[in-house]
């Protein structure tokens, strides 16, 4: 799961980013306006974590941006501005949640795993495709009933695919997916095939039906 923090404290965001490392997502900050603008126009987030008080414009505009664009990223506004104002404003262009600073990173985390789960999984913590039970909250997989070991890179992309089922996902967006903007500077998307097959692999070894089709010049698509 991959979340953007715009943040222009960078101790704090760090410090986000850290926590979030830790609960396995992948985190990419942006300090300014300008720099997160940029990144919400060329990626794609599971959720973003918003200060309204940015250095070269507001919070507030890239929550328009966001909607002008169609965008369906989650939206936490965190910002030291606890005026009810603010906090109408944000909600009514489109945001989740709103936490007032200071805050305690578990309280942060729980909500970010909120958002995730009502956006793409309807408030599930358990997700169910076939055979496979997939526990978002423990990191787990189990191919019936019997647990399947799996690295954090190949969980973040059987949850991609299960969330994408039925669609084409592209060779880049997985990359995208697992890398974040490290994606943009690879000469090739091998590690991706390498990722693929690995989980493949250990599916079908736990007895699971093989569900990752390979579509030839496109990208892959978890499907019956």
């Amino acid at each position: 799961m991959k979340i953007l923090v715009i943040e222009d404290e960078k101790f704090l965001s760090q410090s986000i980013c850290d926590y979030l490392k830790g609960e396995n997502f992948l985190c990419e900050p942006a300090f300014d306006y300008q720099s997160a603008f940029d990144k919400i126009g060329s990626y794609d987030y599971d959720c973003i974590i918003l200060d309204i008080n940015l250095p070269g414009g507001s919070g507030l505009d890239i929550l328009k941006e966001l909607k002008r664009m169609h965008k369906t990223e989650g939206v936490i506004i965190v910002s030291a501005r606890n005026s009810l104002d603010d906090k109408i404003s944000g909600l009514q262009l489109g945001a989740d949640d709103y936490l007032p600073k200071p805050f305690h990173m578990a309280e942060l985390g729980a909500r970010v795993q909120a958002i995730v789960r009502r956006r793409q999984f309807e408030g599930n913590n358990i997700i169910r495709f076939k055979e496979i039970e997939i526990n978002t909250s423990g990191k787990t997989v189990h191919v019936n009933e019997s647990e399947v070991p799996l690295t954090k890179k190949e969980f973040d992309l059987l949850l991609f695919l299960v969330a994408n089922k039925n669609k084409v996902i592209s060779k880049s967006a997985i990359a995208e997916h697992l890398s974040g903007d490290d994606a943009d500077v690879m000469d090739n998307f091998d590690f991706v095939y390498a990722h693929i097959k690995n989980l493949k692999k250990k599916l079908q070894e736990a007895g699971c039906f093989d569900y990752i089709k390979t579509v030839y010049g496109l990208g892959y698509k978890f499907s019956v």
